[in-house]
């Protein structure tokens, strides 16, 4: 699987995105058939996974989750805070952002 940046084709998706929500940056990617919107707000971040043609397989949703919490510091957020929403022919994948000070007590 490889995701291919392509967030300069989706100008009016983004700039609605930043206009209309608490997001500061918003970045798309194709995967094949596969639209990938990724999301960062102050206190989460959001992955949305779109194909029109069929439903987003889970080695997709998987793959996608691994890729962009590699990205994320571990103190960041918690696995176990991450919530996965199915629909046909979409997932969205919501990472809360842990308080700042919060990270101490958990460990």
């Amino acid at each position: 699987m490889k995701l291919v940046n392509v967030t300069n084709s989706h100008s009016r998706l983004v700039l609605n995105q930043l206009e209309n929500t608490d997001a500061h940056m918003v970045k798309v990617y194709s995967m094949g058939n596969t639209t990938v919107v990724y999301t960062e707000a102050p206190g989460h971040n959001e992955i949305l996974l779109v194909n029109h043609k069929r439903n987003i397989r889970q080695n997709e949703i998987q793959e996608v989750q691994k890729y962009f919490l590699n990205k994320l510091h571990d103190a960041d957020y918690r696995k176990e805070d991450i919530t996965v929403i199915e629909l046909e022919g979409m997932v969205e994948i919501s990472i809360p952002k842990q308080p700042l000070g919060q990270e101490l007590a958990y460990n």
